[in-house]
Parts: C-alpha cells; structure tokens; sequence
C-alpha cells in the first residue's frame, strides 16, 4: 500500500484508499485496520469501506479514477457493486493463497457521472519509477515537519525532525516501509 502510494504521490496522482474486503476481517482485526486508517485520513488520504457505496460513490463524481492493487484485491467485485455491473471475477486460488488474473486489459466503465477504470492486478511493485533520493516526496506527511537538514535522506542524520516526529505524528509502520524502501529496492 505504501509504495503504491508513494508512486501515486509523487506523480501527482490522488491517492483513495477502499478495504474492499472488509467482511473478511475479524472485529479486532478491524479496530487495527481503522487506527490505521484514521492515520491515512488524517494525512489527506481519503479511506472507504466496501460498506460505504453511496458515501464512496459521492466522493467519485466528476473524476476519473483508476482502480488499482494486487490481484485478488477485489477491485472489479467492487467496480460491480458502484454499477450493478458484470465483470467477470474469481475466487482467490486455494492452492495459491492470492488471487487469479481474471481481468486481463484495462477498461473504464461509466457509472452515472464516475468514470473507472478497472485494471489487471499485480503480484509486486517496484520503486524504479524514482529515485532514491526523490522517495521521501512520495510520503507527504514528511513535509509536514521541519529536518534541520537541506537534504536530509530521514534515514541515518542525527537531529532528522522526521525522525523525531516517528512515533508521534508519523505512523512508526510508514516510516518502517519508508526505510524498508531505501535498503530493499533496486534504484535508478
């Protein structure tokens, strides 16, 4: 979820969060998932539930919104759930764990006054579309806070105002995933 964030982030593309699988979560499960995604709407991520069609279906008006995730995610069953549509989906593989690439092509769907387009899922996304240096754009609750330091990586710099907020303002999972990202990924 994080680094498709941060792609969308730092192409200037608005990030929505949907659980699309929300039935499938145990209650204390979902106290976590909604801690969690509290976070995200506090830092001007906007978070649905599978269970908020009208609410969800409000905030799509006007726009042309792209559905991304994994296959498997649930991304076209919830493409037919906005329009009472019929796109073709299946179970997740038994024999796998994950889900099966079912849609196999990019399509947009007019639902009233939202256009979506549904897209085939993906088992894994790498971070080659920036750079090292430019990853930290890509988490926007960083330039909430000041860093002493010009260029400041938020990784090894002693005094890091991002550091600092860890814990505090900035979710310890994000920053995790942020550091993660620096010391497991291939770069350009």
């Amino acid at each position: 979820l994080d680094k498709q964030i941060s792609y969308l982030v730092i192409n200037n593309i608005k990030p929505v969060i949907v659980l699309t699988k929300r039935d499938l979560v145990d209650i204390d499960e979902l106290k976590d998932i909604e801690e969690i995604f509290k976070y995200y709407d506090g830092i001007g991520i906007p978070v649905f539930y599978n269970t908020e069609l009208d609410r969800l279906k409000g905030f799509l008006e006007g726009k042309l919104t792209c559905v991304t995730g994994q296959t498997g995610a649930g991304k076209s069953t919830l493409i037919n759930k906005l329009g009472s549509l019929n796109i073709k989906t299946d179970e997740i593989s038994k024999a796998l764990g994950r889900g099966k690439h079912t849609t196999r092509h990019v399509e947009i769907y007019e639902i009233g006054k939202i256009k979506i387009m549904d897209t085939p899922g993906f088992s894994a996304l790498d971070l080659n579309f920036t750079t090292k240096d430019n990853l930290k754009n890509g988490f926007i609750e960083f330039q909430n806070y000041e860093c002493r330091f010009k260029d400041c990586k938020h990784y090894k710099e002693i005094d890091c105002g991002i550091k600092e907020e860890v814990g505090k303002s900035i979710l310890p999972s994000r920053y995790e995933n942020y550091i993660n990202f620096l010391e497991k990924e291939q770069w350009k």
